[in-house]
């Protein structure tokens, strides 16, 4: 791949979608017509280029998100294929923190689903601009014009077809360009490979017409000169049409659709049109600006600019060590250069820069503005780090995630595996800020959290596979947390005299509930000095610490405001440490009056089966304590939607197989934490102690 493309006529998008909804399927025809690779991978026979893991392949999913670079009409496009399932959102988020625009993938038939909507909210935090593609138009029930409607009224997207798919179903034989006003065929004989245009067929015509008008309207409206043109003339050319598409496309006020089946090699290669003529390239995206001191660091998309990256991934490779996935935004690095890791204030040594077409690499002597590549040798980055010139300092907006909701126990099933497994625990902790690592003293066990039964279980298995570790897992722990409900204030004087000198600190805390999601915030209210200013930060830890495993039932405490408000000190006394133990233990008989109670993570979930099997559906969402909040039609199939605690949800997957004949499917995802009904807080709160006591 050269690296002589004009910075204008790059293109660095992902491909974001539902579970399922063929984003790897046209990942790889992308691949197939752009010459990339020269025979299409099928995700059904585990022959997928970008599916590279085994688990991947074996599973047909994809886990993690793999980056390729191609060509298309003079344009260099780098391709992320980022997961569906929501156990791996963080795939997710961290392609969409570095993508200039994202290719949004809907199935014809289940449309815009609850996966849907969380992808495109997470490509709207990164104001990531947006083309949409309607794939699997080949199969029953596919309806292209009801996918575009819930685009514009579920997503809140300024939906415009490009497009139009000729025929639907079997009967699907291509699609009608609306800029060109031709029907385009594809070659059945070459997978597609080959395409011819006609003129569109006269029963399509008024149709074809129709939203044509659409279209020219759409792009008046972006623009008065245009407008104008257009209602003296009645229509726009093709190329004024392009322009103005393309700005409102970047400004993110209009998303372009297109439509076909990836499967079936229909329409891939005018979605890649619409990739190069309406998605951004690094020069449209605004320039980075960091507030430094009482000044601003301004630097633009530019090679003579000074160097900045965000590192977004990192890979434990085998064969190299610590792999760094970065994206340059302005300047150039060379191999072998020291760079300033703005986030941890050290410099390091870049060794190899590679660019990565999935699992393969390719040697680059240099990494300019615009590339996302691979670098070997920053041991210490991770993911979210902000590498740049020392002399030229800034550190970039990191990546947020979210925390994990559910946990396992991991025990060694031997001696060289117990020795091994941290070191391939820790690895893997590197690779993905949804999965920690805790050990629990008091059972001597190794607890690992994720976001769902499926993430565990994969991270299970590649520690087997790719470490050599074998361990024995034990029942999944959801992960609760508790909080109080009132507000309290009180007092601890932690005094004690032994000989000598002695502990004394002495606090008075106000505890007070904050909004759910809202997290801790500690304030300092203490006036006239009583308590000195060096121990204040004391009295945070020791609140701290109480919070990490509270009063009431062990689990961590949040959404709660802290002040300290008076206190005392001794001149001899007091100490750190004294403060610490008089706020922790403050804290923690203040919050047993605070009325606490225990929370529990709560899913939406979607099922999806025939009709005749909807009230076996609606009876198991009920019995797991669900609600339901609604059901839809999508073509043959009903759709259930509700809230389920994740608690209920263990083996669901088989249940759900069960009661519809194998014929329904569902998917979930995390949406809030909730107050757990008091009986079954009761019985949860017994267990825990239970099993405190046998350890």
């Amino acid at each position: 791949m050269s690296q002589d493309t004009a910075l204008s006529n790059i293109r660095n998008i992902g491909i974001m979608a539902h579970i399922d909804a063929g984003k790897t399927t046209v990942s790889e025809r992308i691949l197939f017509y752009s010459g990339k690779s020269h025979k299409i991978g099928e995700v059904h026979d585990g022959e997928a280029t970008m599916d590279w893991m085994d688990q991947e392949q074996e599973r047909g999913i994809t886990i993690t998100s793999a980056a390729t670079t191609t060509e298309w009409r003079d344009h260099s496009i780098t391709l992320i294929d980022t997961p569906g399932h929501v156990d791996f959102t963080a795939e997710v988020e961290r392609s969409l923190r570095v993508l200039d625009g994202a290719v949004a993938l809907f199935c014809a038939v289940g449309g815009v689903q609850p996966q849907s909507e969380q992808v495109w909210r997470q490509s709207e935090k990164y104001s990531v601009p947006k083309v949409a593609f309607v794939n699997k138009m080949d199969r029953i029930g596919a309806d292209f014009f009801s996918v575009v409607e819930a685009i514009q009224s579920t997503l809140g997207g300024n939906a415009v077809p490009m497009v139009l798919p000729i025929g639907k179903e079997d009967a699907l034989q291509g699609v009608i360009d609306l800029l060109s006003m031709k029907a385009v065929y594809y070659d059945d004989k070459d997978r597609g490979a080959t395409y011819h245009e006609e003129d569109i067929p006269g029963e399509l015509l008024d149709e074809a017409k129709q939203w044509r008008a659409n279209l020219v309207e759409k792009s008046a409206e972006q623009d008065d000169a245009l407008l104008e043109k257009f209602l003296e003339e009645g229509d726009l050319s093709s190329e004024e049409i392009i322009g103005i598409i393309r700005k409102a496309t970047i400004a993110r006020r209009v998303v372009p659709v297109y439509c076909g089946s990836a499967f079936k090699n229909k329409g891939i290669q005018r979605l890649l049109d619409g990739v190069v003529d309406f998605l951004p390239s690094p020069v449209d995206i605004p320039p980075i600006i960091h507030a430094e001191g009482e000044g601003e660091v301004t630097l633009s998309p530019a090679e003579d600019e000074p160097f900045s990256a965000l590192a977004f991934k990192i890979v434990a490779d085998k064969h190299m060590g610590k792999l760094a996935f970065m994206r340059v935004y302005s300047g150039k690095v060379a191999a072998g250069t020291v760079v300033y890791n703005s986030s941890l204030g050290r410099e390091q040594r870049i060794g190899r820069i590679l660019r990565m077409h999935a699992n393969r690499q390719e040697s680059l002597d240099e990494a300019r503005c615009g590339d996302i590549v691979g670098v070997v040798g920053l041991g210490k980055t991770r993911t979210g780090h902000t590498l740049c010139c020392k002399e030229n300092p800034i550190v970039l907006e990191t990546i947020e995630f979210p925390a994990p909701v559910m946990s396992i126990s991991i025990t060694p099933t031997s001696r060289s595996d117990r020795e091994k497994m941290g070191a391939a625990l820790h690895h893997l902790a590197d690779e993905d800020p949804t999965f920690t690592v805790s050990f629990d003293e008091e059972t001597n066990e190794t607890v690992i959290s994720g976001m769902g039964e499926l993430h565990l279980e994969v991270l299970v298995e590649r520690l087997k596979r790719e470490f050599s570790v074998v361990g024995e897992v034990g029942r999944p722990e959801v992960a609760y947390r508790e909080t109080g409900t009132a507000i309290i204030e009180g007092q601890y004087k932690h005094a004690k005299q032994s000989g000598g000198r002695g502990q004394y600190g002495h606090v008075y805390l106000r505890l007070e509930p904050s909004d759910p999601g809202r997290g801790f915030s500690f304030e300092n209210e203490v006036k006239g000095g009583n308590i000195p200013s060096e121990y204040i930060p004391a009295v945070e830890k020791g609140v701290i610490k109480a919070m990490t495993t509270g009063p009431f039932a062990g689990y961590p405490v949040v959404d709660m405001r802290v002040t300290v408000f008076d206190g005392s000190s001794h001149d001899v006394d007091s100490s750190e440490f004294a403060f610490i133990e008089a706020a922790r233990v403050c804290f923690r008989d203040l919050f047993m009056k605070s009325q606490p109670e225990l929370l529990e993570p709560v899913m939406s979930i979607e099922v999806t089966a025939p009709e005749d099997f909807m009230g076996p559906v609606s009876g198991s969402i009920c019995q797991r304590r669900g609600r339901i909040e609604g059901m839809d039609d999508v073509g043959a199939q009903k759709v259930i939607r509700g809230m389920v605690p994740l608690s209920e949800m263990f083996g669901y997957a088989n249940t759900i197989r069960t009661i519809t004949s194998g014929r329904g499917n569902f998917s979930m995802q995390f949406e809030r934490y909730e107050a757990v009904p008091f009986s079954i807080a009761e019985e949860i709160i017994k267990k825990r102690r239970e099993a405190d006591k046998i350890r």
